[in-house]
């Protein structure tokens, strides 16, 4: 939720220093995220506990399941999922701590994750089939390639405006709520239902945006019927 003071935007003010706050905060929450990485793999054991047991069971449980999904195969992309699935949370979190701005309630940052899943996405896909990736665009009869072929490549840019949109709208909306809800009750346990709504809804997007980046990546690797 967007607060009328954000800690940072203080500090930048007294440098002098004019940066949105969806950039400044993006770069704190990769301080965050780099920051636990490294606190959970200082001091590495055979029976995990602290942040290392932490950072084990959500990776190791997130890739898991994403071998259900796309085989052993999407292994190989693995570190992506996991690092936009740990982003997305974070940048949906952070904004419902009063002085805090959530990242992806700026429509630039989700369509910048969305436009890396779209390159990512096709890049797996020469990767993996080469020249044969374009069959992936002609559809399965030969003569109806001219007409399947615009459609497919439509459809392949709308997965942009998707995940942008999905994403931006729904954290948008929510701290839209609680910014109202607070401004009504003028107390801050008042809303704090919506609260707990709103955690479950920033952990279910950031869960939806990866599922189906996994989806993407998986059916590009597919030989094309």
């Amino acid at each position: 939720m967007e607060h009328p003071i954000l800690f940072l935007d203080v500090i930048l003010e007294k440098l002098h220093l004019h940066i949105p706050p969806h950039v400044t905060y993006a770069w704190l929450i990769m301080l965050v995220l780099m920051g636990l990485g490294v606190l959970a793999s200082r001091r590495l054991a055979l029976v995990p506990a602290g942040a290392q047991n932490f950072m084990e069971t959500v990776v190791g449980n997130l890739e898991e399941f994403m071998v259900d999904i796309t085989g052993e195969e999407g292994r190989a992309f693995f570190p992506y999922i996991g690092t936009i699935f740990l982003f997305i949370l974070t940048c949906n979190l952070i904004g419902l701590i009063p002085g805090f701005y959530s990242p992806t309630a700026n429509i630039n940052t989700p369509l910048s994750m969305a436009l890396c899943t779209f390159v990512y996405t096709h890049y797996l896909g020469v990767k993996f089939h080469g020249a044969k990736y374009i069959k992936h665009f002609l559809g399965p009869i030969p003569w109806l390639a001219p007409l399947f072929f615009p459609i497919e490549v439509i459809g392949h840019c709308a997965r942009v405006l998707s995940l942008t949109l999905r994403l931006f709208g729904n954290i948008m909306g929510e701290d839209l709520v609680l910014a109202i809800l607070i401004f009504l009750a003028g107390k801050f346990l008042a809303p704090l239902p919506m609260m707990f709504l709103a955690v479950f809804t920033s952990m279910v997007q950031a869960f939806i945006f990866t599922l189906l980046s996994m989806m993407y990546f998986a059916g590009s690797m597919e030989h094309a019927h």
